[in-house]
């Protein structure tokens, strides 16, 4: 049987109950509730179009309407980190490469102190070129060495003390990064994607942060995970595995890879998804809900809770 601090609850910082009051509730629920964790997903600005595609949806659309409310990621997690006294608090993922990295790692460390070491580092390398390009940020075609780079930068300020860096992306002199994360050597970093350079990086890094996966496509990423950690010589037992489902309930939806949408349909066939999940090998599953109404929205979370969670 799962236990409740198996399972993290995005709160929710786009779409349509994006505001804070809903999302100060959904976090201090979830602290209340016994979940491990509340994570934030990330974007700064959605341009008013583009043609990029989101990467995990049938139809490459994104899934809200972009101009719903949107809230920053690092200042929500400041102010969550003093609205809650024990849940972790993750990005799920951060676009790495849409901030200054040294600004990035100083204002994670500085929310890592004052939560008592509660920060997670969800990382990944971005899909909405034209938010990199209003951001004037690091090349979008070089946002995964960008990225590589950014989170050793942010492993270094972690540390605490004296550190400088000298990249392909990014460079500086000596800097004095005090005092250093509470979490020793530095919070904990989970890649997000599924494709086999973020399974490098997983390796790497030591987490992974999954999703859009269904029972296909699952298996065979995992498989190719565990290959990549043997052959660099970690041990697959080692890193942190977390899966990011997003709760449909009604009727089935079509996911990226052509499937029913994993997460999607009746309760009994989002019990058997997070079954499956849990089974093949993932120490966590992120939920999220996404509705129309704050109190839809509590509504599922409680049943989560109350129903679902206990048949696992």
């Amino acid at each position: 049987m799962a236990r409740m601090d198996q399972f993290g609850l995005d709160v929710g910082i786009y779409g349509p109950l994006a505001k804070p009051d809903n999302v100060l509730g959904l976090a201090q629920f979830a602290e209340s509730a016994g979940f491990d964790s509340i994570w934030l997903a990330d974007h700064v600005v959605f341009p008013t179009q583009f043609e990029a595609k989101y990467p995990f949806s049938a139809d490459g659309a994104f899934p809200s309407p972009t101009s719903d409310p949107l809230l920053e990621p690092i200042a929500a997690m400041g102010v969550l980190a003093g609205a809650t006294k024990t849940i972790k608090i993750g990005t799920a993922v951060l676009i790495i490469p849409y901030r200054n990295p040294v600004l990035l790692a100083r204002m994670l460390i500085t929310i890592d102190q004052f939560s008592g070491g509660r920060v997670i580092l969800g990382a990944g390398v971005g899909w909405l070129k034209e938010e990199f390009e209003v951001l004037d940020t690091a090349d979008f075609a070089l946002r995964g060495k960008a990225t590589d780079e950014y989170l050793e930068i942010f492993k270094a300020l972690s540390a605490g003390g004296e550190a400088s860096f000298d990249g392909e992306t990014y460079s500086f002199s000596p800097v004095h990064s005090v005092p250093g994360s509470v979490q020793r050597p530095h919070p904990p970093i989970l890649i997000g994607g599924v494709s086999n350079p973020a399974l490098r990086r997983v390796v790497r890094h030591g987490g992974w942060l999954a999703l859009a996966l269904g029972p296909k496509q699952l298996p065979e990423r995992m498989a190719k995970l565990k290959d990549i950690a043997a052959a660099e010589g970690r041990r697959f037992e080692d890193l942190d595995l977390v899966y990011k489902i997003f709760l449909n309930p009604g009727e089935p939806k079509r996911g990226p890879f052509g499937e029913r949408d994993i997460g999607s349909g009746s309760e009994a066939q989002i019990t058997d998804d997070l079954k499956a999940i849990l089974d093949a090998g993932f120490q966590k599953i992120i939920i999220r809900y996404r509705g129309e109404s704050a109190a839809a929205q509590m509504e599922q979370m409680e049943r989560f809770v109350a129903d679902i969670a206990p048949k696992l």
